[in-house]
């Protein structure tokens, strides 16, 4: 199948915040350009406007949801091929159920893409809802065998479609290159209670016992920061503790270069970007073995996994690779002859067979209105 000017009208979520179904929005709708596709993204987290209107605790939805649907409405209507980038929780009915609802309407065959480590949590309330809203859908798919059995537990099919990493831009280090100072540690993930960045803070006190100059950076924002600094200081490390906020790529390939470890200690996960980009970047990886995590990497083979909500095994796990940087060299070679299948060559081909068996079982176009959302 070819790309050539079909009409794809990509309905996500992009940077900023930087978050991972943000850059994989922005970077697919980049990739099937290249491709020759037409591609119309439907932010769903535009700016609010006016501006102003984020202050309106109750009613700014509104501001978001209304421009939203007239948009999405237009968009779809000069579609060929609808993809949600979809999640858990209110975002799936705020934004991802409406997409399939007009698409429906519309007559345009829509395909579901899902993302989100909460969705056992889930679909255990929304399981029916979902279900009746995705009848109208061409493929549910998503990026781990992980999520897959989770919607087959709940009599609903998925398909794999593996997240994308740009493995030509996400490099190891030269070997020329090492630290300049003590061991740098990673975690790169948003601020937030699920991501567990006070276990990678708790781990991290430990860790500076042995090595009082390593330093820990954390990217991204969220409502945890201002727990997390207070955590720092608490456990006397917040010297060695960075805050980096929100970094682009360009920044983001630069802190891997710089990175001894990345750690990865989430509550829940499925298949984070920022782990397919340390491994890329030949960084060794130690990650809570939660979800689909256990899915794509191999413990003491592709990473370190060590249990949730345990930051002496996290600190333990950091401090065999610290003390034995082999041991490091050997999982992060393991880990970049793992990560090429997710390059576009290998992603691309699952689905373009996706959207011509989509565009193969297309509705006849249907009118309606927007009264019928």
């Amino acid at each position: 199948m070819t790309l050539d000017g079909v009409r794809i009208c990509l309905v996500g979520p992009l940077p900023p915040p930087a978050g991972g179904m943000a850059v994989l929005t922005e970077q697919l709708a980049g990739l099937l350009r290249i491709d020759g596709a037409r591609v119309e993204v439907v932010q769903v987290n535009a700016p609010y406007r006016p501006a102003w209107a984020q202050r309106l605790k109750g009613v700014r939805a509104l501001f978001r949801l209304l421009p939203y649907l007239l948009g999405l409405w237009r968009a779809i209507g000069r579609a060929d091929l609808v993809q949600v980038m979809a999640n858990s929780g209110l975002s799936w009915h705020l934004f991802a159920r409406p997409a399939l609802r007009v698409a429906a309407l519309r007559g345009v065959p829509v395909i579901v893409n899902y993302h989100g480590g909460e969705a056992e949590e889930f679909l255990a309330d929304a399981a029916n809802s979902l279900r009746r809203s995705l009848r109208s859908t061409s493929a549910l798919l998503v990026p781990s065998g992980f999520l897959v059995e989770v919607f087959a537990r709940h009599g609903i099919a998925a398909r794999i479609l593996p997240n994308v990493v740009d493995l030509s831009r996400f490099v190891p280090r030269p070997k020329a290159v090492s630290s300049r100072s003590g061991p740098h540690l990673v975690v790169a993930r948003n601020l937030e209670h699920i991501y567990g960045a006070d276990l990678a803070i708790r781990a991290f006190a430990e860790i500076r016992r042995r090595y009082p100059d390593a330093r820990l950076s954390l990217t991204g924002t969220g409502p945890a920061e201002p727990a997390l600094k207070d955590l720092a200081g608490q456990l006397a490390v917040a010297d060695g503790v960075q805050f980096l906020g929100r970094l682009d790529r360009d920044a983001m390939i630069a802190l891997y270069q710089a990175a001894d470890l990345l750690l990865n200690p989430s509550r829940a996960d499925n298949l984070p970007g920022a782990i397919l980009e340390a491994m890329a970047s030949g960084v060794p990886i130690i990650a809570s073995a939660v979800g689909g995590v256990p899915y794509f990497l191999e413990h003491d083979r592709t990473a370190f996994l060590v249990p949730p909500e345990d930051p002496a095994a996290l600190a333990g796990a950091a401090l065999a690779l610290l003390d034995a940087p082999e041991r490091g060299s050997v999982l992060a070679k393991e880990a970049l002859a793992e990560v090429q299948r997710f390059d576009w060559k290998h992603v691309r081909p699952v689905l373009l067979k996706e959207y011509a068996l989509a565009l193969g079982h297309a509705p006849a176009r249907a009118t309606g209105s927007m009264e019928s959302l």
